[in-house]
């Protein structure tokens, strides 16, 4: 027999169940890639001096199977309860030039209680310490890397020719300098959390009479006799030195996290960011805050 009526409250239950959506279950797990800002390269007006490139930013990871910087397992995925978290991403250092120039450390990037250090920049004599170190001059100490999120840099070469060393990378330190090179920048860090492998955190190269090295895999600028290279954006790539002209600047970090698709999230207003399904989970990449107190809200 056919139904030719239903009760409303029948009518008024079926409505409100097929509206409702699934809810997360609180806390959820949020796994991460957070990487600072690179530091900035050195450079002379001279071109047969050495300069130093800048380190890399900072790189902490909680990707099952993958890697943190300075050769460190992958982090304890976060437990986020309902609620609001900083996040930031922290801008590249500039470059610098010249004897008894001081170099500008990359920026640091935030997610929640994730603090990754920005990389350290390349000054004379020395490179800074960072997420992973600046490198040295001809005449300098490469500087130290953060434990958990990089390595440092290599020395340079005092004499004839004189040559720098790039730069420190998530993935490993620049060598020392030597009579017949400057060094390259160190590698990064290679992470697939997006659904696409990608290196970040390479260190910028260094530069000397013996002439250029090249960046870090993972965003690091290769050195240049002339117009410097600059780290690229949203990698934490160090800026890469110069014989020319002031060093480069390091790229832009980026903060990566994954969530429950099921999870709704809104950010304030000054952020920058996709997002995509990436099997269970939706992946968000935040490329750019505009200023250090943004945040995202999960509900």
């Amino acid at each position: 027999m056919a139904v030719t009526s239903m009760a409303n409250s029948s009518i008024r239950d079926f409505v409100k169940r097929n509206s409702m959506r699934d809810l997360p279950s609180f806390p959820v797990s949020a796994s991460y890639v957070v990487v600072a800002g690179g530091g900035g390269g050195l450079g002379f007006s001279r071109t047969d001096r050495g300069a130093g490139g800048g380190g890399a930013g900072g790189y902490r990871s909680s990707v099952t199977g993958e890697s943190s910087g300075g050769g460190a397992s992958a982090e304890t995925a976060l437990s986020l309860s309902a609620g609001t978290y900083t996040v930031t991403v922290g801008a590249g250092g500039a470059g610098t030039s010249g004897t008894g120039a001081s170099g500008v450390n990359g920026a640091d990037s935030v997610f929640g209680s994730v603090t990754s250090l920005g990389g350290g920049a390349s000054e004379y004599p020395d490179g800074l310490s960072g997420g992973s170190g600046g490198g040295a001059n001809h005449a300098g100490s490469g500087g130290a890397g953060t434990s958990g999120q990089g390595y440092g840099a290599g020395d340079g070469y005092a004499s004839v020719p004189y040559n720098g060393t790039g730069g420190g990378g998530a993935g490993a330190a620049s060598a020392n300098a030597t009579s017949s090179t400057a060094t390259d920048g160190g590698v990064g860090v290679q992470s697939s959390i997006t659904g696409s492998a990608t290196y970040r955190a390479g260190g910028g190269g260094g530069y000397g009479g013996s002439g250029v090295a090249y960046g870090g895999l993972g965003g690091g600028a290769d050195s240049s006799a002339s117009a410097a290279n600059d780290g690229t954006v949203n990698t934490g790539g160090g800026g890469g030195a110069s014989g020319g002209s002031a060093g480069g600047a390091g790229g832009s970090g980026v903060v990566i996290f994954t969530l429950p698709v099921q999870a709704i999230v809104t950010f304030s207003g000054g952020v920058t960011q996709t997002s995509a399904i990436v099997g269970a989970n939706r992946v968000y990449t935040v490329t750019a805050t505009s200023t250090t107190s943004e945040t995202v809200t999960i509900s």
